[in-house]
C-alpha cells in the first residue's frame, strides 16, 4: 500500500486538511490546471519536466515506456493522478490495490491516461477485475513483478541505483512526491543522466560568432549592472540628464519650485528601478555562468523567460509618449546579446549531482524554497500592479499623499510632467516583473544540494533589489507602512529562506566514500 503518513513539512494545507486529504486536493488542483488550454505546459514547464535520458527508457510487462520512473496510486485518486503525474514526469502509473468495488473509478481514470497505466488486481475477486480492465488498461496483474520497486522515501540517490538495472522499475508513492517537493522527477533524471566534469572553453579566438551562448548570457547580466549603477549614479548626481530638460523645458530647481517633494519622488522611482536592474543583472550573471554553461535546459529557460518579460516593456512608451534614450540604448546594446545567449539549447551536460545530505537539512531547504517561490510569485504581481498603475492612473493614494498634491496639479504646472512620471513607473514594473520570473524559476527549478551559486544568485539580487528601495524610502520620507509593507514581507520571506536553504544549497563534496546513509538504504523492498 502507498505511504499515506503524516509529514510535518506537508505545510498549512496538510495541518487543516489531513495529509491524505491535503494529497487529494494538491493532485485536483494540478489535474485541473492540466485540463485547461495550455495548463498541461505551463505545469511540466514549471516543475521543470524534461526529456529523461533514453538510458531509462524500457519495457513493463511487454508495453514500452519513455521512462521506467512512474507513481503507484490508489484507485481513490487515480482519476486526478493519472492527469497530474505525467505532466511532471512519470512514464508509467500503477493503480493498486484494486479490488470489484474499484472498476468504475479505475475505468474513468484510464480514459484520460496519457501514459502506460498497470492494475494490480488483489483480493478474492481479482479475476473479475482482470476481465473488466483488461480491455481499457495496458497491463492487469494479480502479482507484482519482483523489479517493480514501490519507493518510499524522497531519496534521489535511491531512485538512480534501483534504476541502473534496466530491467527496473521505479514507483513512486504520493507521499514521496509531496516530501519531495517540486520537481522530483526532474531531478532524477538529471541524476541518472550522464554528465561530463564542467569544462572552459579554449581557442575561441576574437571571432563572436565562435563564442559560446553563456558568454553572451554573461555580457548581459555584466551589461545590466553596469546599467543599474549608471543609473544610480546620475539619479544621486544631477538628476535629470539632458534630454530630460528638453522634454520637461525644466530643471531640478524648476521641479523643485512647482513642488518641494517632487525632486525626491523622482529619485525614489529611479533608485528601485536602479537597484532591480542590478537585481536582475546578478540573477542573469548566474544563470549564465553556472547554468547554462552547465548544460542545464532549466536554466537556459529562466533566462529566456524572464528576458522575453523585460525587453518588451520598452514599448511602454507606446502608452505614455515619452521615449528616453538611454534606456533604449541600453536595450538595443543588450537584446541581441540576450538572443546570442538563448539561441539555442543548452550545451552538453556537464553538471555533478551531490548526494542529497541529511534530511533534516533537505526539509528545512524545501521550506525555504516554498518561500522563495512565493516571493517571486508576489514581486510578479506587484510588479504587474506597477506596470499597470504607471500606464494609467501613475500614482497610488500613499503617492499623492507624500506629494501632498494631485495628479491634476502637476499637469497644470507641466503638461509633459506626468508622462515623464509614468514613464519611470512603468519601466520599474516591467523590470520588477523580469526579476521575480528569474527569481521564481531560480528557486523552483535550480534547488540542487551544493549548488551555491544558486544561494548567491538569490541573496545577492535580494541586497541588490531591496536595499536601494529601503534605504531611499528612508531617507526622503516616505515611510508610509502601507506602501513599504510588501517590500518588507518580501526581505522578511527572503532572509527567511536564505537561512533555511544555506546549509543544503551550499554544502560542500565530501572528500572521499561518502557514509552510507538510511535514507538511501531504505527502500520499501518490492512490492
Amino acid at each position: 500500500m502507498p505511504d499515506w503518513t503524516y509529514h510535518p513539512l506537508r505545510g498549512v494545507a496538510a495541518a487543516v486538511l489531513g495529509a491524505r486529504r491535503s494529497r487529494r486536493v494538491a493532485l485536483r488542483v494540478l489535474a485541473l490546471v492540466g485540463s485547461l488550454p495550455l495548463g498541461g505546459w505551463l505545469i511540466a514547464r514549471a516543475f521543470g519536466h524534461r526529456h529523461p535520458p533514453e538510458w531509462l527508457a524500457g519495457t513493463v510487462s511487454g508495453v514500452a515506456v519513455s521512462t521506467r520512473l512512474g507513481a503507484v496510486l490508489p484507485p481513490e485518486v487515480a482519476k486526478d493522478g493519472v492527469r497530474a503525474l505525467p505532466l511532471l514526469g512519470a512514464g508509467l502509473i500503477m493503480v493498486s490495490p484494486v479490488r470489484a468495488a474499484d472498476i468504475p473509478a479505475v475505468r474513468v481514470a484510464a480514459a484520460s491516461c496519457r501514459v502506460p497505466m498497470l492494475v494490480h488486481a488483489e483480493g478474492p475477486d481479482a479475476g473479475v477485475v482482470a476481465a473488466a480492465l483488461a480491455p481499457c488498461v495496458d497491463v492487469v496483474s494479480r502479482t507484482i513483478r519482483p523489479d517493480v520497486l514501490r519507493l518510499s522515501t524522497p531519496s534521489v540517490a535511491c531512485a538512480v541505483r534501483a534504476l541502473d538495472d534496466r530491467a527496473a522499475v521505479v514507483l513512486a508513492t504520493p507521499g514521496v512526491l509531496v516530501q519531495a517537493g517540486p520537481g522530483w522527477f526532474a531531478r532524477v533524471a538529471e541524476a541518472a543522466t550522464p554528465t561530463s566534469a564542467p569544462s572552459t572553453v579554449r581557442d575561441v579566438g576574437r571571432d563572436p560568432r565562435r563564442w559560446p551562448a553563456w558568454w553572451w548570457g554573461v555580457l548581459v547580466g555584466i551589461g545590466m549592472v553596469l546599467a543599474g549603477l549608471g543609473a544610480a549614479a546620475i539619479t544621486l548626481g544631477p538628476v535629470l540628464l539632458w534630454y530630460d530638460h528638453e522634454w520637461l523645458g525644466m530643471g531640478t530647481n524648476e521641479l523643485h519650485e512647482v513642488n518641494p517633494r517632487l525632486v525626491h519622488f523622482l529619485q525614489h522611482d529611479r533608485i528601485t528601478m536602479a537597484g532591480t536592474m542590478v537585481s536582475i543583472g546578478v540573477l542573469y550573471f548566474g544563470l549564465a555562468a553556472n547554468g547554462i554553461r552547465r548544460g542545464w535546459p532549466w536554466a537556459r529557460e529562466a533566462y529566456l523567460v524572464s528576458g522575453w518579460v523585460g525587453f518588451p516593456t520598452l514599448l511602454y512608451f507606446l502608452g505614455f509618449g515619452f521615449v528616453e534614450p538611454l534606456h533604449t540604448a541600453v536595450t538595443v546594446i543588450l537584446f541581441p546579446m540576450f538572443l546570442l545567449a538563448t539561441r539555442r539549447q543548452s550545451h552538453e551536460p556537464q553538471w555533478t549531482v551531490m548526494p542529497e545530505g541529511p534530511e533534516r537539512l533537505r526539509r528545512r531547504a524545501l521550506a525555504g524554497q516554498l518561500l522563495l517561490v512565493l516571493t517571486g510569485i508576489g514581486l510578479f504581481a506587484g510588479g504587474a500592479v506597477v506596470s499597470v498603475v504607471g500606464l494609467t492612473s501613475i500614482f497610488v493614494p500613499s503617492d499623492l499623499d507624500f506629494l501632498r498634491t494631485g495628479a491634476a496639479g502637476l499637469r497644470a504646472a507641466n503638461p509633459e510632467l506626468l508622462s515623464f512620471i509614468a514613464h519611470d513607473r512603468a519601466g520599474f514594473g516591467g523590470a520588477l516583473m523580469a526579476a521575480a520570473i528569474a527569481i521564481t524559476l531560480l528557486a523552483l527549478w535550480g534547488w540542487r544540494r551544493g549548488e551555491s551559486w544558486v544561494w548567491w544568485s538569490l541573496a545577492l539580487a535580494a541586497i541588490a533589489g531591496f536595499g536601494p528601495a529601503i534605504v531611499v524610502h528612508g531617507s526622503i520620507r516616505y515611510t508610509d507602512l502601507g506602501h513599504l509593507a510588501p517590500v518588507y514581507a518580501g526581505v522578511g520571506l527572503t532572509v527567511a529562506a536564505l537561512v533555511l536553504a544555506r546549509p543544503y544549497l551550499c554544502a560542500r563534496p565530501v572528500i572521499g566514500p561518502p557514509p552510507r546513509r538510511r535514507a538511501d538504504l531504505y527502500c520499501d523492498g518490492h512490492g
